[in-house]
């Protein structure tokens, strides 16, 4: 096999911003792996928040490149990855599934099978995605809302964590009255007490907000499920849900489990979740970080899983590099075609946003230093 990497800068329409930070661009890797004529693509994005910068993630990309070369072909590469044979067991999750995604993608082409149809749906997930709404004023939030309403989403996620509590009620009323057909939910990224949770989710449940996430700053996920138990709105665990050992913890304590496959460690990890969490009361959530089609395409072939989406990363780029899922109708597809079914798209064909207007980046970051290096190893 041979497997090569490139480094692009993925631009947002507008800098966006949450809680926590304001992020205008950010680096995605991407892995290629070639064997016998085809080849197979996986994405891994630079996250400040998981301590991620594009050396590193170039760097453990190599590492995983090496290791690949050692496989005969991508299928004994794909089972080594699963028993955890592959990489090393501190290998970021991000690397570990651009590493899964590129071997599925090529395995589903050397099979002219799509990825899904491994996974066990017979039928290519299509469903409705959440489309975000940064920290902004309720009167830009409105038109933001009526924006995405107009363009098709029925699922709205509005950031909260303002230093003033009534600007978030007030972005919140703007948006339902901008859109009152639209399920609401709800991001602080972690900004509130405990306190402050107690007191503000009636207050949104009252405007009709359907669900929370990780409203309390993680590191107490004891705290979480004792304010979940409690809370008028199903509390969804995101940055407190990392790992298997996690939702272990949160399984039936919390109402829903926020599942991305950048920190989670790709689709088997997710659905190994996902089969944890069926039947305890707790529901799956799929998010994203902001990436490239190719970045997202993974979690959308396992969409169908899910009882909230949050998968619209690709739509919040001046330009994405790759095209393959939509989203900008409000609605995400997998492909039938083999492999991920996603393909890459010329820089002359313009955005692959559908004009629905910027949303706020779930891990937020500071715009970094561009590189676009590449390295090769074959075996």
């Amino acid at each position: 096999m041979k497997v090569t990497q490139h480094t692009v800068r993925l631009v947002l329409t507008e800098p966006l911003r949450i809680s926590r930070s304001t992020m205008a661009a950010r680096d995605a890797v991407r892995l290629t792996v070639t064997h016998e004529g085809l080849s197979g693509h996986g994405e891994a994005v630079t996250s400040v928040f998981y301590g991620l910068d594009t050396p590193a993630l170039q760097r453990l990309l190599t590492g995983a490149a090496e290791c690949l070369a050692r496989f005969p072909g991508p299928e004994t590469a794909l089972h080594a990855l699963r028993v955890g044979e592959l990489t090393a067991p501190d290998t970021p999750a991000a690397v570990t599934a651009a590493v899964e995604a590129a071997l599925l993608d090529l395995v589903g082409k050397r099979t002219a099978t799509a990825v899904h149809r491994f996974l066990g749906s017979a039928v290519a997930p299509r469903v409705a995605t959440a489309r975000t709404i940064s920290l902004t004023s309720p009167g830009r939030a409105a038109a933001h809302a009526r924006r995405l309403a107009g363009a098709g989403f029925s699922v709205i996620k509005i950031k909260a964590g303002d230093r003033d509590e009534e600007a978030d009620l007030d972005r919140v009323r703007a948006v339902h009255a901008a859109a009152p057909e639209a399920r609401l939910l709800l991001d602080p990224n972690g900004a509130w007490t405990a306190g402050q949770a107690r007191a503000l989710l009636p207050r949104f449940a009252e405007l009709g907000v359907e669900a929370v996430e990780q409203p309390l700053a993680p590191g107490d996920p004891e705290a979480l499920a004792r304010l979940a138990a409690r809370s008028p709105l199903p509390v969804i665990a995101d940055e407190d849900a990392v790992t298997y050992e996690d939702a272990c913890r949160l399984a039936g304590r919390v109402q829903g489990i926020n599942v991305k496959l950048a920190k989670c460690g790709g689709v088997h990890a997710a659905l190994r979740i996902a089969a944890l969490i069926e039947g305890s009361g707790t529901d799956l959530m799929l998010g994203c970080l902001t990436a490239s089609t190719l970045g997202i395409a993974p979690a959308v072939h396992i969409a169908d899983r899910a009882r909230w989406t949050d998968l619209d990363g690709h739509l919040l780029l001046a330009h994405d590099p790759w095209s393959g899922i939509g989203g900008g109708d409000g609605f995400v597809s997998a492909s039938a075609q083999p492999g991920l079914g996603v393909r890459p798209r010329t820089a002359a064909s313009g955005p692959g946003t559908a004009g629905a207007g910027p949303r706020a980046a779930e891990d937020a970051e500071q715009t970094g230093p561009r590189d676009t290096g590449a390295w090769d190893v074959a075996s």
